[in-house]
């Protein structure tokens, strides 16, 4: 029965096109402009490491002036408390992380030196933040103690310098110092980009990995935000590093609760001490972060996109509002027809139900439209903020295709409840008498 009122849908369809046309376009413009928002909320406010973002975990201390009135403690840490952290916790996974900026020279003379995005790492943090590989791997923390010349490349740099061949054991040359290749990344771009929210939460991932201890030693030129609230004591790079300077961010990887009550007492003893020496002196609420809870406390999700959801969720009100009326103008025309077939004996409760699929093939073919509606609009959010922000993970997928057309069904349905109900309980003789 179901296929033969689907069937029936359609001859209803083809018999008022115009009105049929009407309510599957209000269905589409409210469905696909949802969806824009859905989308967007979709990945930017959705969990980057479902599958361990409650086990790693983010460090915030007790940095900054308390007689600055206002003054928020900076989200990194400083090049001291970063370095004593990674001392002090060789029991659980861990990476101090920065980015810095360096000169590449390829291989051979066809391409010129240029510039990439790099960032100074632990070896850990591949195992942390599950990077996909597509050749070898990561170091290991010998090589974080040796500070050796070890690189990691992403998928994008690995096919601009090798044509995406296996270049494991080749040796790059980058700030004039021979690096060698150790693994190449798959392709991998969480988004938010959850490890370093304070550098673009939705900016690219880096192009080049290397042991982080090689950034001061070897002095490459740091990259990114640095929060200083005390000037340092001199001139030269190790005054920086001895200043109130965060510029690091620091992760921890804890695998249940009872590691984390051990690692915050850690924290909680080590700011104890820092605090005996007259350092962190502005008391922050919560030392440690998992990756959602990160998220919240950055901000990451910006308060525009829940405005505009429920702005478009307004528009879709609208639209289906304007849909009740289509459908209540469609279904009364029917009422002559329906008021025959329940004197010739249909069933109401067959009657509701053939409208109900009806109402549904309406939605269904408004929800294959807002897909299109849904795909324009991503495409012109792109072309607005596509140099400010990464854009290719704002996509339609097969999960929010498939979503936008059942919520499409689904909403044309609920709209229908009224005019069917309305169309199907009129009294037969009325129409009989008009016959």
């Amino acid at each position: 029965m179901f296929f033969y009122y689907v069937r029936l849908a359609l001859l209803s369809y083809r018999r008022n096109p115009v009105l049929s046309s009407l309510m599957v376009l209000a269905v589409a413009v409210g469905i696909g402009a949802y969806m824009v928002i859905f989308t967007m909320n979709y990945y930017m406010g959705g969990d980057p490491i479902p599958q361990k973002s409650d086990q790693l975990h983010h460090i915030q201390f007790d940095y900054g002036n308390p007689d600055i009135p206002n003054f928020e403690p900076p989200p990194q840490l400083t090049w001291i408390d970063a370095t004593a952290m990674l001392e002090q916790t060789t029991a659980y996974p861990r990476t101090a992380t920065s980015k810095f900026v360096a000169i590449i020279e390829p291989p051979g003379n066809e391409v010129r030196p240029f510039f990439v995005n790099g960032r100074g790492n632990s070896a850990d943090f591949f195992s942390m933040f599950d990077v996909p590989f597509q050749y070898g791997s990561g170091w290991d923390r010998s090589a974080d103690v040796n500070r050796d010349l070890v690189v990691v490349l992403s998928n994008e740099l690995n096919e601009r310098l090798f044509g995406g061949r296996d270049s494991t054991g080749e040796t790059l040359v980058m700030h004039g110092m021979n690096f060698t290749v150790t693994g190449v990344m798959d392709r991998w771009q969480p988004a938010p980009k959850f490890y370093d929210v304070n550098n673009g939460s939705f900016d690219p991932v880096e192009e080049a990995y290397i042991p982080w201890e090689l950034i001061i030693s070897q002095e490459l030129n740091r990259s990114g935000s640095t929060n200083c609230w005390q000037a340092p004591e001199g001139t030269g790079l190790q005054a920086f590093l001895n200043a109130e300077c965060a510029w690091i961010q620091f992760w921890v990887e804890l695998p249940d609760a009872d590691a984390r009550s051990d690692y915050s007492m850690l924290v909680d003893n080590y700011v104890a001490e820092q605090r005996s020496l007259g350092r962190m002196r502005m008391p922050v609420e919560q030392r440690l972060f998992n990756v959602n809870e990160w998220m919240i406390e950055q901000e990451v999700h910006p308060d525009e996109t829940r405005i505009l959801g429920a702005l478009a969720g307004m528009l879709l009100a609208v639209c289906l509002l304007n849909t009740v009326g289509l459908l209540l103008s469609k279904f009364l025309g029917k009422a002559g027809e329906i008021g025959v077939r329940q004197a010739l004996g249909a069933h109401r409760g067959s009657l509701f139900i053939q409208h109900l699929i009806e109402a549904g093939v309406i939605g269904a073919i408004g929800g294959v439209l807002g897909i299109g509606v849904a795909a324009l609009g991503l495409e012109g959010i792109k072309v607005l903020i596509g140099s400010l922000l990464i854009t290719e993970w704002m996509r339609l997928d097969l999960t929010v295709m498939a979503l936008t057309i059942a919520l499409a069904i689904v909403s044309t349905i609920i709209a229908g409840l009224y005019p069917i109900w309305r169309a199907c309980n009129i009294n037969p003789s009325v129409h009989l008498k008009s016959q």
